[in-house]
Formats: structure tokens, sequence, C-alpha cells
């Protein structure tokens, strides 16, 4: 529940994007209101502020295909809150953009709407929370599923902002007919949109700009931080794991459908190990058997990743 709305501070990024509110709750994350221009509408961003003093770094995490929408978020299915609570560092979530890929649309969608995420995310945002929560321009990005392929997207489209990136089953191809089938899946299947109106038809080039897998001698000297479960049943995948409660038909769901999404996402991870070996782009990979399309072991990896983003950010 919110307990306090404070007027909006004076945070502007010279691309438009303004803070026009902000609620602060008792836990101490601080939830903004930030009118973007590029997207034409206002976006609600979700910060925990750096603990200490003086500027410190910032870690921004990208939600799934549900865009953090009914509970799916870092925020309802993670520990972050506590987690990061004394560590020197500014954590953003951006909440929407379901199945959108996080990318600027060709085309504005008749349900998706306007999606400029792109611009958003590497031209307005950034100087807004910098501005706004001392940020000292050194950034890292990580997200799970479908944000596991946007973070090396807005890679590519702001080659000098991250120092790190981090996905967490994640499929970086687009433009093969692997990558394809997912993201039809993700935003017609998921979304109900119409990618013809993201990227074009298949074969336009924007398919082949957007492919992480043909551009990964672009990521050469960032710090790189790749997970996937095997999709096999893992230690979470029981009736009493987080989130099941007890309901078998969320159990159901997870080892059913999450395991199907996290073979899947393997194969294009495996394929992105191999890829990035032959070029000579230094990563980390965990590879991990059992686990499935799921929160806790994407929790799992954000705790495992985080001291290699906190040494990137620190150099």
């Amino acid at each position: 529940m919110v307990c306090s709305l404070v007027p909006a501070l004076s945070a502007a990024a010279p691309a438009g994007a303004t803070i026009v509110s902000e609620h602060v709750r008792p836990s101490r994350e601080i939830d903004l209101s930030v009118k973007s221009f590029a997207m034409r509408n206002t976006v609600t961003v979700k910060v925990i502020p750096a603990k200490g003093v003086g500027p410190a770094p910032t870690l921004y995490l990208l939600n799934g295909a549900a865009g953090g929408e009914g509970g799916s978020s870092w925020f309802d299915k993670t520990d972050i809150r506590s987690f990061f609570a004394d560590q020197h560092v500014n954590v953003v979530v951006p909440m929407g953009g379901a199945a959108s890929y996080f990318t600027d649309w060709r085309h504005t969608d008749p349900k998706l709407g306007r999606q400029k995420w792109a611009t958003f995310l590497t031209r307005e945002l950034p100087a807004t929370i910098d501005e706004r929560f001392d940020g000292n321009g050194r950034n890292a990005i990580a997200g799970i599923s479908m944000a596991g392929t946007s973070v090396f997207q807005l890679s590519l489209h702001a080659p000098r902002l991250y120092r790190a990136l981090g996905s967490f089953s994640g499929c970086a191809q687009t433009s093969d007919p692997t990558g394809l089938a997912v993201v039809r899946m993700v935003v017609e299947g998921r979304g109900g949109g119409n990618t013809l109106n993201m990227w074009g038809p298949p074969g336009d080039p924007l398919w082949r700009d957007n492919d992480p897998y043909l551009h990964v001698d672009s990521f050469r000297g960032k710090s790189i931080y790749v997970s996937n479960g095997s999709g096999t049943p893992g230690r979470y995948d029981t009736i009493d794991g987080p989130g099941i409660g007890g309901n078998g038909s969320k159990l159901f769901d997870q080892v059913a459908v999450g395991a199907v999404i996290e073979t899947a996402t393997a194969e294009c991870t495996r394929n992105l190990q191999r890829r990035m070996a032959e070029r000579g782009v230094p990563a980390t990979f965990h590879l991990y058997d059992g686990g499935t399309h799921s929160w806790p072991y994407w929790q799992d990896e954000l705790h495992r990743a985080w001291p290699q983003f906190r040494a990137a950010l620190a150099s």
C-alpha cells in the first residue's frame, strides 16, 4: 500500500523523459510516473534507491513477456527488496511492455499500441534516473525470458550504455526459423500483437539488425552472464515450491508449459555459447540441470550474477 505521494522533483532528460509523480512505499522503493516523449505515454518505473552516500551505479531489471503485469514482476516474484537493501546501487524496474521485446516498433500496433521502448530505456530514462538518484553513469541490465533477448538488443541500440548484461532463460536469436518462431509466439501468440508492425515481414533487415546471435562481436568488452535450465523439473517444481502453494494446477502449468519453453530457450542459449566461443567473446554461461521457465530459478541466477555485475560497475 502506498504510504505517501510526494511532488515530482525536477528531473528531465534531454530526450523528453520527465518524472511527473512519485509514490514512496514503506519498503523503501519508489514508484515513479515517467512521461516519455518517445512513447507518448506515462510509464511506471519502480526504483530501489542505493544505500549509502555518493554517486551510485544503476542496475536495470526487465520483466518478461507479461511486462510485470498480473503479479509477474521482479518485485512480486523475487527477493530484490531484501537482497539489494544494503547495496550501493540503484535498482530500476520499468513496468509495462508486455510482448513488446522492449524494442522500437516500426508502426503503432492496434493491440499493443505505440512501442518505443528502446528509445525510452536507452535515451530517455537513464539520464532521468541518474539526475534523480545521483547515478554515476555506470549501468548494467538484466532480463528474464523475452527480456533475456532484449538486454542484448538494447546494448546493440546503445553500445556504450551498459557495462554488464544478464540474460536468464532468453533466446538470443530472432532472424532464423527458430528465432522467428519464438518471437511470433511471444508477440502474436501471447500478446495478440502483429510482428509486421514491429520489424516488418520475415526477411526485413530489422529482424537481422535485432538478432544478437549475428552481432556477438558487438558485446566484446562487456561483462556478460547468461543462464538457462535444462527444462526438466528441478528443485522448485514441487507442490510446496515457491509460488505453487499446494496448487496442483499451478504446478502442472509450471512443469508442463514451463518445461517446454525452457527446453527451447536452452537450445538458443547453447547456440549463443558456441557462437561466442567461436568468436572469442568472453562470457559467463551457467547451464544448470533441472529447472523450468519460472521465477525461483531466475532469483537464484540474479544472486549468482550479482557479484560479476557489481565488479563491472565498480571498474
